[in-house]
């Protein structure tokens, strides 16, 4: 377990932030994780922070508590059994014992990882073991914690979808506890450990559910587009995979050599009635169906119509490939995003009437 005091930040922030923080945990196995949890609760009353791999973190000063990290690692295939759903969730949650069969469906596997796993790597895994269901998530950067967290999604397909359970260590008791994932209120970007549990859990390992019969998605963005470009009638899910990393790599900078956090905003669902009016002004706005009632709109389509694509504000700016992306400049601070930020937030409530709202969380 690492526990070091006055440490930069600048190599666990995907935005190139040189932050510090007072003191920096980090944590490898579940007892540590326990271990953690008790600290917390002992030593933590001027507050703590938890991040993964810092690829949707935005520090806009030195952060004067905690900061806490998993490295758990590790990824393998499980059996399915009995779920030991914590008290907490049977009680608060859904008022009922929930239990889960011990055989395995059919084509279903299981695939337990450590919290502090990159992501992925565990989809690269997944894909040469011939397990389905996380190909179209491929290049999104992060660590397998931050996936229950932040419910990651890219092209046509969320990290709900797969997700079977949550394992993690209650800090407030130590104790362990197993969370469904019908449990933890997945929504677009969305999940109860953003909100009322925030702060609440370290999360420890996620497991998986996936298929050994491929079905691919190939509908959201340009992939089928891709595919017969390359000459490809009926992919694989090797080939759906390397054409959604390459179509990634073309449209996002690497963070290495521009500082990023990819996608800066989320995508607004709006009503029908509000889709129905801008589509009336804006024929060619490209848009995807939600239900019946909501359509979500791209947040890159409008910043660009904006006129922010490419563009530079003091130290920061937009990408010129893909505007959902704010990038540094070189020797951008934390404010120079935020400025950047509520800049292009008020130029597309102007123009459209919609408060887009930033997907990175800004500390």
């Amino acid at each position: 377990m690492k526990d070091i005091q006055h440490f930069s930040l600048l190599s666990h922030n995907t935005f190139g932030i040189d932050a510090k923080c007072s003191r920096f945990v980090e944590f490898s196995t579940d007892d540590e994780a326990r271990l953690v949890a008790a600290m917390l609760r002992q030593e933590c009353a001027e507050g703590f922070l938890i991040i993964g791999g810092g690829s949707n973190l935005l520090l806009t000063a030195d952060y004067p508590g905690t900061v806490v990290h998993s490295a758990i690692r590790g990824m393998e295939q499980v059996e399915k059994g009995t779920t030991n759903f914590t008290d907490f969730t049977e009680r608060e949650i859904s008022g009922e014992r929930k239990e889960e069969r011990g055989d395995s469906d059919d084509g279903e596997v299981l695939v337990r990882c450590g919290s502090g796993e990159v992501w992925d790597d565990v989809v690269a895994w997944c894909v040469a073991q011939g397990w389905y269901g996380a190909e179209n998530l491929s290049l999104i950067p992060g660590e397998v914690g931050a996936s229950a967290v932040q419910n990651i999604g890219a092209y046509g397909a969320e990290a709900k979808d797969i997700i079977y359970k949550v394992e993690a260590v209650e800090i407030a008791t130590g104790n362990r506890c197993e969370i469904s994932c019908a449990d933890c209120g997945y929504g677009y970007r969305q999940s109860r450990f953003k909100h009322e549990w925030r702060n609440r859990y370290l999360i420890t390992h996620v497991t998986y559910k996936l298929s050994t019969t491929f079905v691919p998605c190939l509908d959201y963005g340009n992939i089928r587009q891709e595919l017969l470009r390359r000459g490809i009638s009926e992919p694989t899910a090797e080939d759906v995979r390397q054409t959604i990393i390459d179509i990634r790599n073309a449209k996002l900078p690497d963070p290495a050599v521009e500082g990023n956090a990819g996608s800066f905003f989320m995508n607004p669902i709006v009503s029908r009635e509000k889709f129905n009016q801008l589509l009336a002004l804006y024929p060619q706005m490209p848009h995807y169906y939600i239900d019946e009632q909501h359509e979500k709109i791209p947040a890159g389509w409008m910043i660009d119509q904006c006129g922010w694509k490419g563009r530079t504000l003091g130290r920061a700016g937009v990408h010129d490939k893909q505007a959902l992306v704010l990038v540094n400049r070189g020797g951008a601070a934390g404010s120079d995003i935020v400025a950047l930020c509520e800049a292009i937030r008020s130029d597309v409530l102007a123009k459209f009437g919609i408060d887009i709202h930033p997907e990175v969380n800004i500390v």
